[in-house]
């Protein structure tokens, strides 16, 4: 069973209809209840960085969501979700990520359009569960992971950034799989499929 955790995201019905075309059986969470009793934890997310953790220190399921992720759940951080799990990010300085990876949340500067929209390549940099081959995916987002030691696939918009981490049970994507088609639905049923 996977657990989407749901603080109000505005993608969360779009995950949902991606799990339902691979049929996978999901439930929605709302609370740390819910996230103990996970068995695999999808965070999806959109908008801005210091408003979901805010939200998520609001429901006070900061202290449970690291605690599950650093157990060994399989967890999938979608877009803003992926961001989360940085240190701090540009757009919210003042506010604490979960800090699983170190590092800052980057805002892309220079000469293209901003906020990156649109399909872009994604190139995995070694092997990884995610993708196996270079990929086209779905992208809306105006700030950037960097590269760090656990980056799986890079995308290159302005400058390379992290579009897959993985490491042991956590990955995280900065595309949107839910808006990127059959190699979206692929990623999400890897997800969902791997032990």
């Amino acid at each position: 069973m996977i657990s989407v955790f749901d603080y109000g995201a505005g993608n969360l019905r779009s995950v949902q209809n991606t799990l339902g075309a691979i049929r996978a059986e999901y439930e929605l969470i709302r609370d740390a209840a819910g996230i103990r009793r996970a068995e695999k934890l999808i965070l999806p997310g959109v908008g801005h960085f210091g408003q979901m953790m805010r939200a998520l220190d609001d429901l006070q399921v900061r202290d449970a969501l690291v605690e599950r992720i650093r157990a060994g759940v399989p967890f999938l951080g979608i877009c803003l979700g992926l961001q989360a799990l940085f240190e701090t990010s540009e757009e919210a300085p003042s506010e604490r990520g979960l800090g699983i990876y170190p590092g800052e949340v980057k805002l892309f500067r220079g000469d293209l359009r901003i906020p990156h929209m649109g399909w872009n390549q994604v190139q995995p940099c070694r092997p990884n569960t995610l993708l196996a081959s270079a990929a086209y995916l779905y992208f809306a987002h105006s700030y950037y992971c960097p590269v760090i030691p656990e980056t799986a696939a890079v995308c290159d918009y302005i400058v390379p950034y992290t579009a897959i981490l993985e490491q042991s049970n956590v990955r995280g994507v900065q595309f949107h799989p839910e808006k990127s088609g059959p190699s979206g639905l692929q990623i999400v049923k890897n997800f969902v499929d791997a032990r």
